[in-house]
């Protein structure tokens, strides 16, 4: 039975047309993609901060000796209370010229809001809104409202790039995310700011899904993997880039606005982004598809033989193929009928959510390690570079299985050692971590091409759909996980430590896709792999 993976060496699998594809439009789009998932780290900033006293201020000009004398000690009297001040005549103990305050004096809440230390975050939503204290944790229910989104996002999306293909897909996610993003830096409130967040949310990671499928069926398969390795490297540039952004413009309106500004520009140039023929040959829209590929042939100056015309004879249109003969529209409840295919889809999913989770987690965590954030951040991306390449020779010796397998062990029991380390030792933790990050990032990346691989073409955006709503339902609770960080700055890390170790131990079970023909239908999914099992799930290269 032919296969649409046979016609690329004819057309070419990776020619002129492919590379100013991938290097102009679709894997530029992957960076600004990263700016909107990480920014909002660092736009909820919280700097030091105390009780303002209006009274104190036409008093005593001095802002030192203010706060010296109108907030109480903290307790072990190294610094200073954040949500509480003294509640006396002011007038009077100026004129009484007392210049320190009494213990004894009654306290109250910070009624007339906050002054905050700006040399440490010059301008953030938290200072804008006065989100401390008892709002102190609405920046991570903030960060919830981002992840929210994505539920909803993946799905709608994934039904989108299935139904109406990957170009209009593409179109309606970076409106989206142009829109909200832009909304949310006029933010009037919190409220406000919060909902657009939700709608900016809808877009992550809908939107890497989608460039990197299209990247993904525009290639020949041989290239699958330098493919996933080239779109990490892409990604993990723009989060190197946004540390810089981000320490170079600290406010964080106009940050907003200039991470946003990117993705106007590929509104404009879509229009010169084809429609992927594997997804054309699955809906069978069979003359698009040859023109398409005629005009990636032309560009990648390649003759064709008359018998090229004969795409109607590939795989799925062969009687096996009942779901593209007969224009079935694949749901959702397709990937569970048959026990190999559900067992997949299970494994598949939580070993993204786990992935996904762990590496999120992780960055979202970089900026509260070690003595400067932006650093620290820049630090994490950086890791996974070497992530990247070690991956690059692993998945091309030993497939997808095994480095995965052995990946996730790494990243899980290094977040577990932290608990062993004392909670001073902030280099030895950061050291850790790192090595961690290293590990999840290069996991991550195989996991993207080992699910693309082994999802049928003909329903791998919706399957990838499923198990990306999977690890968008964990990270709406993520943010709440990294928060109590603030208290034990070990203890994250153990929690993503145990979800990795296991997810690398259930990987076993799933089939290796390395040099294998992918599965065109649903069909052919449930066939591929089904003779394995947990018995004899050692056996990575089967």
């Amino acid at each position: 039975m032919q296969d649409i993976d046979d016609y690329y060496p004819h057309i070419g699998e990776y020619g002129r047309f492919q590379k100013i594809l991938l290097w102009t439009i679709l894997l530029p789009i992957l960076i600004p993609s990263c700016f909107t998932t990480f920014n909002q780290i660092f736009m909820s900033d919280v700097p030091n901060h105390w009780c303002r006293v209006p009274d104190l201020e036409l008093l005593l000009n001095d802002s030192e000796k203010r706060r010296m004398l109108s907030i109480p000690l903290a307790e072990g009297y190294n610094n200073y209370e954040k949500c509480w001040r003294y509640k006396v005549n002011w007038t009077e103990i100026i004129r009484e010229n007392i210049s320190l305050p009494n213990a004894s004096w009654p306290v109250e809440s910070c009624i007339d809001g906050w002054e905050y230390n700006t040399t440490e975050v010059s301008s953030s939503v938290a200072i804008d809104f006065d989100l401390v204290c008892n709002k102190s944790i609405y920046p991570t229910i903030g960060l919830s409202f981002l992840n929210m989104g994505g539920p909803l996002g993946i799905f709608c999306f994934g039904l989108i790039n299935d139904r109406f293909g990957r170009k209009f897909s593409l179109l309606v996610c970076l409106t989206v995310t142009i829109l909200s993003n832009t909304l949310s830096a006029f933010a009037p409130n919190i409220v406000f700011w919060m909902i657009t967040r939700l709608f900016l949310g809808t877009t992550i990671p809908a939107l890497y899904h989608i460039v990197f499928i299209l990247a993904l069926e525009i290639v020949g398969k041989k290239y699958r993997t330098w493919i996933s390795l080239m779109s990490c490297f892409t990604f993990t540039f723009g989060l190197m880039a946004l540390s810089a952004i981000t320490y170079l413009i600290p406010h964080w309106r106009y940050m907003t606005i200039l991470t946003a500004a990117p993705f106007s520009v590929y509104i404009f140039v879509l229009c010169f982004i084809p429609e992927s023929p594997r997804w054309l040959m699955a809906r069978n829209h069979h003359k698009e598809a040859v023109k398409v590929m005629k005009n990636i042939a032309r560009i990648n100056k390649r003759q064709l033989k008359d018998s090229f015309m004969d795409l109607k004879d590939m795989a799925p249109l062969q009687s096996g193929s009942l779901e593209c003969s007969k224009k079935k529209n694949i749901n959702i409840l397709d990937f569970f009928r048959s026990p190999n295919m559900r067992m997949k889809t299970i494994l598949i999913s939580y070993n993204w959510f786990v992935n996904e989770i762990v590496y999120i987690g992780l960055s979202y965590y970089s900026p509260s390690l070690g003595s400067e954030k932006h650093l620290s951040f820049f630090l994490s991306a950086l890791v996974e570079i070497p992530g990247n390449l070690l991956c690059k020779y692993m998945m091309d010796a030993w497939g997808r299985k095994l480095p995965i397998f052995v990946l996730m062990i790494i990243s899980g029991v290094f977040c577990i050692i932290t608990v062993f380390l004392p909670k001073d030792a902030v280099i030895a933790i950061m050291v850790i971590f790192l090595i961690s990050k290293f590990a999840i990032s290069a996991s991550f990346l195989i996991m993207y091409t080992y699910a693309g691989e082994l999802y049928p073409t003909d329903a791998r955006g919706l399957g990838l759909a499923v198990s990306a709503y999977c690890s968008a339902v964990g990270r709406v609770f993520l943010p709440f996980v990294t928060y109590l960080g603030s208290d034990d700055l070990a203890l994250p890390l153990v929690i993503l430590g145990i979800l990795s170790v296991i997810g690398g131990t259930l990987s076993l079970r799933l089939p290796e896709t390395l040099n294998q023909s992918l599965p065109q239908t649903i069909a052919e999914g449930e066939e591929f792999g089904k003779d394995l099992s947990f018995s004899n799930c050692w056996k990575f290269l089967k």
